[in-house]
């Protein structure tokens, strides 16, 4: 009696997501150069050239990236290029990343090829 038939041209409604979830995730693309402050309660991946700060749950700077500036984030990881201040839980830098920071967190990962110049403190518990 009734049936249910789907849409194909209805396109699926997207669900809200909570503020601080893992979730969220800004893309900055290759083509973007910002100077000033970014503040994300998700995730921010970085493929352009940033100067300024950023506070964010999660920071992933793209191959290509560069930023400039101090991070305050859950968790860090550099593939490009990074010069400033490091506060984190957790920093990983891949082989291809060339670093110039002082980095306070409470675990590193760091890959074979990557450069790094700076300090390495360790978070107070």
């Amino acid at each position: 009696m009734f049936s249910k038939t789907s849409d194909p041209t209805s396109a699926p409604v997207p669900r809200p997501t909570a503020p601080g979830s893992n979730s969220a995730r800004s893309v900055l693309g290759a083509d973007l150069k910002i100077t000033g402050e970014i503040t994300s309660t998700g995730s921010v991946e970085i493929l352009g050239e940033i100067d300024g700060n950023i506070t964010a749950n999660g920071l992933i700077i793209g191959q290509e990236g560069r930023v400039k500036g101090s991070i305050n984030a859950h968790t860090v990881e550099v593939k490009g290029k990074l010069d400033g201040k490091v506060a984190c839980e957790s920093f990983t830098l891949r082989a291809s990343s060339a670093v110039k920071a002082d980095i306070t967190t409470a675990g590193i990962v760091i890959e074979s090829g990557a450069v790094i110049e700076g300090r390495f403190l360790k978070a107070k518990a």
